[in-house]
């Protein structure tokens, strides 16, 4: 479909799985107001909503010292919404959004022939294919799938056995490389927490997809991720973030960031909640994460927010198994096009976007093939990669923008609210630099470590450093509190 080929069904379909995850609003803002969709479409649409939450405390910074990626690597990450364990969610909850949106026509009867399950085999040869190859990300689990069941009670079709097999496969297999996050309670009606069941009234106003959200405050999300925190941490998988489905906390973006940050230090202690909100899939719009609400890093008790974002569609088969995904989209067979490839040239986190009803796309797997070949594309183009969890990426965001930097005689000093491994800065100062034929130290209150000289950037690992011209890379474990790397 073309930009200049809008039909309502698509229209309506962006709109259930969340539209600033498609950029097709932004990109066309005439023609939708052409079709009498401004007003509440068009506000999910807007860039600068997403920069709606404010940024909180930042320090001072010496002008000779520059942060940058990881051990000089560009992040990557793989988002993995809608999944949960055992069941095929989009199967069951297409019906729901029918009933949702008085039964428009873009919800059929395509999910009858959908299967009810998504097995734990796919899971194995997913989890097991990604490791093999480093990828890393976020799994979501949805704690009461399409109102199926929950996850820490009982799941109507499938035995406590097979449930608790399930669970502890996303444990053991997934957790090590991936985030578990709940995406919401249902991900399809919203729960009334006092009662642990759906609200009466089946309409988009009581729909997590679309209009519950809307208008909340920051108390009253605390209290519905809490809701949802809890169910997974009654069966043992923690979090440190979450992410929301559809259009959710697209009108409450403010209560999203601050009820991120008190419902996951409260039911986890994480200490630095992050959230998957918002992907821009083309364009020069940043997608660097965006640490938020940051305050009292000169304390105790340190906070912050992170929102991390996605940069492409999901070109992988879609929540509806509605295409044969679009791969040359990630990047091209030639290697030199592609939304990755842009996003990557500019140093930014590229975190790729799917659904995991595509990826398994009813037994096909069409997904998982589109997303195992561009892996196999970017990996032959780029040998400057750091595939990294979202929970990874936000702490080294944070102790980016949020460490004090100051530059003095002949040391560089830090004052980190929060640890970093692989924290890695480019001290451009000449002065330093020439001090440093016996290379430099890390210096941690007793305890002086010397980095050891690598030839390469691309040989950086914690623990090292090398020359550029005048200036000197370091990488170290960044310890939280004060230290200084010293000539």
């Amino acid at each position: 479909m073309t930009m200049f080929d809008i039909r309502m069904p698509e229209i309506e379909r962006h709109a259930a799985i969340g539209i600033d995850r498609r950029t097709f609003l932004r990109q066309s803002a005439a023609r939708v107001a052409a079709l009498g969709l401004g007003g509440a479409a068009w506000e999910f649409a807007r860039p600068e909503t997403a920069a709606a939450q404010e940024p909180g405390e930042r320090p001072k910074r010496a002008e000779g010292v520059t942060v940058l990626n990881p051990r000089g690597r560009v992040p990557l990450s793989f988002i993995i919404d809608d999944s949960t364990c055992l069941v095929n969610l989009n199967r069951f909850a297409m019906p729901q959004f029918a009933v949702a949106t008085g039964n428009r026509r873009v919800y059929n009867d395509a999910w009858r022939n959908w299967p009810a399950e998504i097995p734990d085999d796919f899971v194995r040869k997913f989890g097991n294919w990604c490791g093999e190859h480093g990828v890393k990300g976020k799994y979501s689990i949805v704690p009461y799938p399409a109102c199926v069941g929950r996850l820490d009670r009982e799941l109507p079709g499938w035995t406590d056995a097979e449930v608790k097999a399930s669970i502890e496969l996303v444990r053991t297999l997934m957790m090590p490389n991936w985030d578990i996050h709940p995406e919401m309670v249902t991900h399809t009606w919203a729960i009334d927490t006092k009662t642990g069941h759906p609200f009466p009234e089946k309409s988009t106003k009581f729909a997590e997809n679309w209009e519950w959200s809307a208008g909340k405050s920051a108390d009253e999300l605390t209290n519905y991720f809490t809701y949802a925190l809890n169910i997974l941490k009654n069966v043992g998988l923690p979090c440190e973030g979450v992410t929301t489905p559809g259009g959710f906390g697209n009108r409450s973006l403010v209560a999203l960031s601050k009820a991120t940050l008190a419902s996951c230090r409260d039911v986890f202690k994480a200490e630095i909640p992050h959230y998957f909100r918002h992907l821009y899939d083309d364009g020069e719009q940043s997608v660097a994460p965006r640490v938020e609400y940051a305050e009292g890093l000169d304390g105790d008790d340190p906070r912050c927010a992170v929102s991390i974002i996605g940069c492409t569609g999901d070109w992988t088969g879609g929540w509806d198994c509605s295409n044969r995904g679009y791969v040359d989209r990630f990047i091209t067979p030639d290697l030199r096009r592609g939304r990755m490839v842009d996003v990557i040239e500019r140093g930014e986190p590229a975190c790729i976007v799917c659904h995991w009803t595509g990826i398994y796309f009813n037994g096909e797997e069409v997904g998982f093939k589109v997303f195992q070949e561009a892996v196999r594309r970017l990996h032959q183009r780029y040998d400057h990669l750091a595939w990294m969890k979202l929970s990874e990426i936000s702490r080294y965001w944070a102790a980016k923008e949020l460490t004090a930097i100051v530059e003095r005689e002949s040391a560089v000093g830090f004052r980190a609210p929060f640890a970093c491994p692989a924290f890695t800065v480019k001290v451009a100062a000449a002065k330093l630099a020439a001090k440093a034929d016996a290379g430099p130290r890390l210096v941690d209150g007793d305890k002086m470590t010397r980095l050891k000289e690598v030839d390469k950037l691309l040989a950086l690992e914690s623990g090292t450093f090398v020359r550029q011209g005048e200036a000197i890379v370091c990488c170290f474990d960044l310890v939280k509190g004060e230290s200084q790397v010293t000539w």
